[in-house]
């Protein structure tokens, strides 16, 4: 398994060690199985989606089709299914091994967080197609799958913490405090953003708690956060562990980590209010917003430098290793998206891409290059370590997957930032008598050519996502396996 992490981060013994079987894997692999299934439904729907957006027949004239259904059946499932899937079941992992302890209430408390995640995931996907939603910035679902997620996580967050309560190691790695502010800065958004009275116990309709300024200020406070603690913190935990294991190097600086995570946390619930700029939000809530935006710059670049130098002594292994050359790519993404958002809270700034496709090449830079491509890292390296195989089915395949991709991913951002930059200067442009110049329609026709090359920019995503899909099974099916191991076997923390 390369070096122990407990060994070369902190300088822990690691000489204790624990039985190989006592870890509960077998959820970890559905969960693994489960986030490239909804990977693929999540960019398909994108793909097709970006599409309409190009071609509006393709929306088919029905309810169940159109884009304002499909949107947010496309971000839910890309954000909570993939990716959710993919940080539970990967912190699932990482806490067992970091804390040479199986998880607290046993295989069965892990299945139900498998299961009855996966319930919550088609509950909201049926109800977004349904359009039974709550209406809301991001369509959240109703409130029956509010409640049952809630009770999921809930169970979730028990087993974290008793694990790592439980643990042999007196160390607490710092995946596991990436790990854990995720899974508690989530339930606390989720409860607040979701708080709703149902007309009736037995319908699906209910009022939200909060109206008017206040829920859009509610609203961004979820919003931004569920991108700092969602699609940061806890796939930061991802990188903290799994590019250390794969380049068999300590972490560049352990007590650079400790203040990125704190550094993080608490500049991170600040910067919501930076999504209102010119709206009926107080002034001073902007501007709030604005500043903590500006200032989180650095430790996220300091968690960025982390984790790149990570691999001191190790660069050579970029060309061979496929998790590495994905999950350091991630991190590049990381970086460069940590600088744009930024960049783009900036008040001045904020007044030419706001509401324009220059946010929509942002957003899809962090969750193609960064969460997606940390993810596929992950996901490279566990499968032949939880399927106990000797190597990927095909490095080739790898290849094609990461050119494939990043192609995309240039296609779609490249196309996005000329669009919104454009959009931006068209809506603002006014001729020598004062009025606008351009009508919203001429700047819709104008962004065409670039919406199609955001479409083949997805399609070359999804289509290296398959080659992974295909790569997998092939490893799960055909590929050498590792000696067994021999029962009782202990091995040290990881």
């Amino acid at each position: 398994m390369g070096v122990a992490i407990a060994d070369g981060a902190y300088g822990g013994t690691g000489q204790t060690a624990v039985p190989v079987e006592a870890y509960h894997e077998d959820v970890v692999r559905a969960f693994v199985i489960a986030a490239m299934f909804w990977g693929i439904a999540a960019f398909a729907a994108g793909v097709y989606i970006a599409f309409q957006l190009a071609f509006p027949d393709l929306n088919l004239g029905l309810e169940w089709t159109s884009f304002g259904r499909l949107r947010p059946l496309h971000t839910s499932a890309a954000i909570f299914a993939f990716g959710g899937s993919a940080l539970i079941g990967s912190s699932l992992y990482v806490v067992q091994r970091t804390c040479r302890a199986p998880l607290f209430g046993g295989r069965e408390w892990g299945w139900f967080i498998f299961f009855g995640y996966q319930l919550f995931i088609v509950m909201a996907a049926t109800g977004y197609l349904l359009g039974i939603t709550q209406g809301k910035e991001y369509a959240e679902p109703e409130w029956y799958v509010d409640l049952w997620l809630t009770l999921v996580w809930v169970v979730y967050l028990v087993v974290f913490v008793g694990t790592i309560i439980r643990r042999r190691e007196p160390h607490i790695y710092v995946a596991n405090w990436f790990y854990l502010a995720f899974i508690l800065t989530i339930a606390v958004l989720h409860i607040v953003n979701n708080a709703a009275l149902p007309v009736s116990l037995t319908g699906t309709k209910s009022y939200v708690a909060w109206a008017g300024v206040q829920d859009a200020m509610i609203q961004w406070w979820y919003g931004h956060n569920a991108v700092g603690f969602f699609l940061t913190a806890g796939f930061l935990g991802m990188m903290y562990y799994f590019i250390p294991k794969a380049a068999g190097r300590p972490v560049y600086s352990y007590r650079l980590s400790i203040i990125h995570f704190w550094a993080l946390i608490f500049l991170y619930i600040w910067a919501g209010p930076h999504h209102l700029h010119y709206t009926a939000l107080p002034d001073w809530t902007q501007t709030l917003g604005m500043v903590f935006s500006v200032i989180l710059w650095m430790p996220s670049w300091g968690g960025m430098i982390n984790g790149i130098m990570t691999l001191s002594g190790a660069w050579d292994k970029l060309r061979t290793d496929p998790s590495l050359r994905f999950s350091v790519t991630a991190v590049g993404f990381y970086g460069m998206s940590t600088f744009e958002g930024p960049v783009m809270s900036v008040k001045a700034v904020n007044g030419l891409s706001h509401y324009t496709d220059w946010t929509i090449g942002h957003v899809h830079s962090g969750a193609l290059g960064w969460v997606a491509f940390i993810c596929f890292g992950m996901i490279y390296y566990l499968v032949p370590v939880l399927w106990k195989k000797q190597r990927l089915y095909s490095a080739r395949l790898v290849e094609w997957h990461f050119w494939t991709a990043t192609v995309g991913i240039v296609f779609y951002i490249t196309a996005m930032w000329v669009s919104g930059i454009m959009q931006g200067l068209m809506w603002r442009a006014y001729d020598e008598f004062g009025f606008l110049q351009y009508s919203f329609v001429e700047t819709v026709q104008a962004m065409h050519p670039y919406y199609i090359i955001r479409g083949i920019g997805g399609l070359l995503f999804l289509t290296g996502a398959i080659l992974m899909v295909i790569n997998l099974i092939r490893t799960v099916t055909s590929s050498p396996a590792l000696e067994p191991v021999p029962h009782g076997a202990a091995v040290a923390a990881e």
